[in-house]
């Protein structure tokens, strides 16, 4: 694969992630905060500024089905947190937009994003087939969508989504980086 590393935009939520200083000096990561909001502004300003040709997400996510370990890639992203009696769950009503995202990968697995830490079960998440819960790939793939960005994105399971979660999020998060830079070489 050639070096894409000039066009390449890393988006990340937190340092905590993705170490600043651990990547090469001609790569660019932009650090957008916790949450869809944060994600959606930061990847959009990233956008504008470098205008990049492929977008690349690193992030922690709870892992929902069992076996579910490690450093995974990421096909498809929905919302889980939208719930309304105008449309079904996981769908913004009255929007142009799509209501689920693909990454350029030919597979992968399904994320839901949402503004809240899942700390327990919720029988929407098998019914939906999400098997890791975010808080940023729906906004950062809406942002790449909305200016014909591709993006991949791959996840370290960090927890379990339940109730020991925060806690165990807090200890792990940091764990998937060298995963992903060994990952990231194919891109350089």
């Amino acid at each position: 694969m050639r070096c894409m590393s000039e066009k390449l935009l890393l988006v990340c939520a937190l340092p905590d992630e993705l170490v600043p200083g651990s990547l090469p000096a001609n790569v660019r990561v932009v650090y957008t905060g916790m949450g869809k909001i944060n994600a959606a502004m930061g990847t959009l300003k990233a956008i504008h500024e470098s205008r990049p040709s492929l977008i690349l997400n690193l992030g922690t996510a709870g892992g929902l089905k069992e076996g579910l370990t490690g450093l995974l890639p990421i096909g498809r992203v929905v919302q889980r947190d939208v719930v309304t009696s105008l449309a079904p769950r996981g769908q913004m009503p009255y929007c142009p937009r799509p209501q689920q995202y693909f990454s350029i990968q030919s597979s992968g697995h399904t994320c839901g994003t949402g503004d809240s830490f899942v700390t327990a079960h919720d029988p929407w998440f098998d019914h939906a087939a999400i098997d890791l819960v975010d808080m940023e790939l729906y906004a950062i793939a809406a942002a790449a969508h909305e200016h014909n960005v591709p993006w991949m994105s791959f996840k370290y399971v960090s927890d379990r989504a339940d109730d020991a979660a925060v806690d165990t999020w807090k200890r792990d998060k940091h764990l998937g980086q060298q995963l992903f830079l060994e990952a990231l070489k194919k891109f350089l």
